[in-house]
C-alpha cells in the first residue's frame, strides 16, 4: 500500500487526481514504473501515469477501460522532499534499455516520505519510463519546477511586488525568471491585467491602488476557491452565513474557473483522455442545475469560459465526451434522434420525465389546447430546446401526438391505443380517453 512508505493522492469520481492549492499541473508521462531499492516498503508502482505538479510527483494506476478503484495505490511524491536530481546518462547501453532518471528523495528513520526535505537519510528513487514519451522534455520541466519551489512562494506571493519587473520575463514557461509562478484562471488573468498597466507607466500606479489590493488577495481567491469547489463535490451544504446558499455558490464557482487545465503541452499523448476525465469532473455542477442533463454546446461554452486562456476546439470536445464509454464515470454523451447531442448523468431516467411530462398534458387546459416546448420547459425546468427533444422522443414512445401549425408544435395526449377498432363509436366510462371527453365537454 502507498501508506506505508509514500502519501496517498485523493482521486475524483473520473480518476483526476485532487490537486492542492495553487497547484499545477506540468507534464505527464505514460507507462511509468517507480523503484526504489533502498526502502523495503516502497510500493510496487508499475506501468502508471507520472503527473509532475508545481507542487508534487503523482503516479496513478493507468487505465483505458476503467478508473482506478482503490485511492490508496495512487501516491505522491513531495517535490519538497526532493533533495538532488540526477542528470540523464547518455551512454551505448541505455539505447537497449527503457530511459530512466532517478532523484534522491529524503525519507524519515521509519522510511516515510516527509512533506520537506526533513528526512534523516536519503534514497534514491528510478523512474522507468515503457512508454513512448520525451524523458528529456519532462526532465526540464522537472528541473524547473523542483527549482521554483512553488509550495514556499505560494505563501509570499500576496504582495503586489512579487510581479514588478515583469517586462523582462520570458514569453513562456511555468515560471518568470523572478522564480514567481505563473498562475492561469482568475489569478493568471489578474495579474496580466496588472503588468500592463505597471509596464504601460508606472506614475499610474497610485491611480490604480484598488487593482493592486484586488491583485494581493488573487492567490486567497484562488484557494477559497478551490476549498468551495471541494465542498460543493462532496455534496456538504455550506454555511449560509459563511458561503451563501448552494444556488449562488455553484453560479460563482462556474465564474472562477479551473486552476490548473489539462493541455496538450503538460499532459502530451494522454491529453484527450486526461481531458475526458477533467471534463467528466467539471460538467457535475451544471448538470446537476439543469436537471440532469445539457445541451453539447452549452457545455463547451461553459468549459471553454471556466480554462481561460487555454481554449480547446469542438473537435477536441467529442472525443474527450466519447472517451466516457471507456470510463467509469457517472456521465454520458447521448444523441436524439433529430441529431441534437447532450451530456446527461447515468441516474438521469427517460421514464420520470415522461411521468411529468404525461402528468402535464392531462391538466385539463392541456387536453384542450395541448401544450408548447416552452410548457415543458418550465415544468421539467430546462431550455425549451432540450424540452422540445423529451417531448419528441416522447411521441416516438406512443405517449403523445403532435400537431403542426404556422404557430409551431402542440402536443397531445395519445389517445388512439383508447380507441377500440372493432368499435369505433364505443364511448368508454374511464381512461384517459373519457378524462378528455370530459375537458372537451366542459370547454363547449
Amino acid at each position: 500500500m502507498a501508506g506505508n512508505c509514500l502519501q496517498a493522492v485523493e482521486l475524483t469520481t473520473s480518476g483526476r487526481p485532487v490537486l492542492l492549492p495553487t497547484e499545477i499541473e506540468c507534464s505527464l508521462l505514460s507507462a511509468v514504473d517507480l523503484e526504489c531499492e533502498d526502502l523495503p516498503n516502497f510500493p510496487h508502482l508499475k506501468s502508471g501515469l507520472l503527473i509532475l505538479t508545481t507542487h508534487r510527483l503523482l503516479w496513478l494506476p493507468d487505465s483505458t477501460t476503467t478508473i482506478p478503484t482503490a485511492s490508496s495505490s495512487a501516491s505522491a511524491i513531495p517535490l519538497a522532499a526532493i533533495t538532488h536530481i540526477f542528470a540523464a546518462k547518455k551512454s551505448i547501453k541505455s539505447m537497449f534499455h527503457s530511459p530512466r532518471l532517478r532523484f534522491q528523495l529524503s525519507v524519515s528513520p521509519e522510511g516515510r516520505v516527509p512533506d520537506s526535505g526533513s528526512g534523516s537519510r536519503s534514497v534514491v528513487v528510478t523512474v522507468v519510463v515503457r512508454g513512448k514519451s520525451d524523458l528529456d522534455a519532462f526532465l526540464s520541466k522537472f528541473w524547473e519546477s523542483w527549482r521554483g519551489r512553488a509550495w514556499e512562494i505560494g505563501d509570499e506571493q500576496g504582495s503586489s511586488n512579487a510581479v514588478s519587473g515583469s517586462g523582462s520575463a520570458s514569453s513562456s514557461g511555468l515560471y518568470t525568471r523572478e522564480g514567481t509562478v505563473r498562475m492561469v484562471g482568475v489569478s493568471g488573468i489578474l495579474r496580466k491585467e496588472q503588468e500592463m498597466w505597471e509596464s504601460t507607466d508606472k506614475s499610474l500606479q497610485d491611480a490604480f491602488q484598488d487593482l493592486n489590493a484586488l491583485m494581493s488577495k488573487a492567490k486567497e481567491m484562488v484557494m477559497l476557491a478551490e476549498k468551495m469547489r471541494q465542498k460543493l463535490l462532496s455534496g456538504s451544504q455550506p454555511n449560509d452565513e459563511e458561503l451563501g446558499s448552494k444556488q449562488e455558490m455553484q453560479d460563482w464557482m462556474l465564474s472562477v474557473g479551473i486552476i490548473s487545465p489539462v493541455t496538450k503541452e503538460s499532459a502530451g499523448a494522454q491529453y484527450h483522455q486526461q481531458l475526458s476525465r477533467q471534463l467528466a469532473d467539471f460538467v457535475r455542477l451544471p448538470l446537476e442545475r439543469a436537471g440532469g442533463m445539457m445541451n453539447l454546446i452549452d457545455i463547451y461554452c461553459l468549459f471553454n469560459r471556466a480554462r481561460g486562456t487555454e481554449l480547446i476546439s469542438p473537435e477536441d470536445l467529442l472525443q474527450a465526451c466519447s472517451l466516457w464509454e471507456k470510463f467509469d464515470v457517472p456521465v454520458m454523451l447521448r444523441k436524439f434522434d433529430s441529431g441534437v447531442m447532450v451530456i446527461q448523468n447515468k441516474s438521469h431516467s427517460d421514464e420520470e420525465v415522461f411521468a411529468r411530462i404525461k402528468t402535464l398534458v392531462m391538466k385539463p387546459d392541456a387536453l384542450r389546447t395541448g401544450i408548447s416546448a416552452s410548457d415543458a420547459a418550465i415544468t421539467l425546468g430546462i431550455a425549451p430546446g432540450m424540452a422540445k427533444e423529451h417531448l419528441l422522443t416522447a411521441e416516438s414512445k406512443g405517449l403523445l401526438c403532435r400537431d403542426t401549425s404556422p404557430d409551431g408544435f402542440r402536443f397531445y395526449i395519445n389517445l388512439f391505443p383508447e380507441i377500440d377498432p372493432n368499435d369505433l363509436y364505443l364511448v368508454k366510462d374511464y381512461g384517459i380517453y373519457h378524462t378528455w371527453l370530459r375537458a372537451a365537454s366542459a370547454s363547449g
